[in-house]
């Protein structure tokens, strides 16, 4: 048994040495490598202010090409005879184009469909209508006539007074 056991103590002092041994170096392998990644990189407030002022150089530049393409006149395709105006130019002539221009007439302007009333029930009754008694419809008028002239709206022929009993009526034809 003796055997055994020394057998196994040598065999386990061995692996904690090689263990912590290959752990210490992945260890350092990983501090270089984040040395490398992050240790070049510039970590004061020069390196922000030299990013802005470089950003503010191309607003710059960006800003004064637009303001160039917008104020002045250039060819954009000679061949097809396609040229850049300035933008104060390009709204006279707009302006301009648009004012010879007569505005196209309005067509009719169309009024909605009478809604039929139900075919059992009976419109409901106004505030000054007595119970029972009937009023003839009152003739509606249009925005767009004069105030003397009433324009009477078409009543469906299916629908009937609620007073007046249904009586058939025979068609006749000419």
């Amino acid at each position: 048994m003796t055997d055994t056991q020394s057998a196994r103590s040598i065999a386990y002092s061995r692996a904690p040495f090689s263990t912590w041994l290959g752990v210490v170096c992945l260890f350092v392998l990983f501090g270089l490598i984040v040395l490398a990644v992050i240790g070049p990189s510039p970590r004061t407030s020069d390196y922000e202010e030299t990013r802005a002022k470089k950003r503010m150089e191309k607003l710059k530049a960006l800003h004064e090409e637009t303001q160039k393409e917008l104020t002045t006149y250039a060819w954009v395709d000679k061949n097809k005879g396609v040229a850049r105006i300035p933008i104060d130019r390009a709204v006279e002539v707009t302006v301009a184009e648009l004012a010879q221009k007569k505005p196209v007439p309005a067509g009719p302007i169309a009024t909605p469909a009478a809604q039929a009333a139900p075919a059992g029930g009976s419109p409901a009754p106004a505030a000054s209508q007595q119970p029972g008694t009937a009023q003839p419809p009152q003739p509606s008028v249009p925005a767009g006539s004069p105030a003397g002239q009433a324009v009477a709206s078409p009543a469906p022929a299916t629908q009937q007074s609620p007073a007046a009993p249904a009586s058939p009526v025979p068609a006749t034809t000419p």
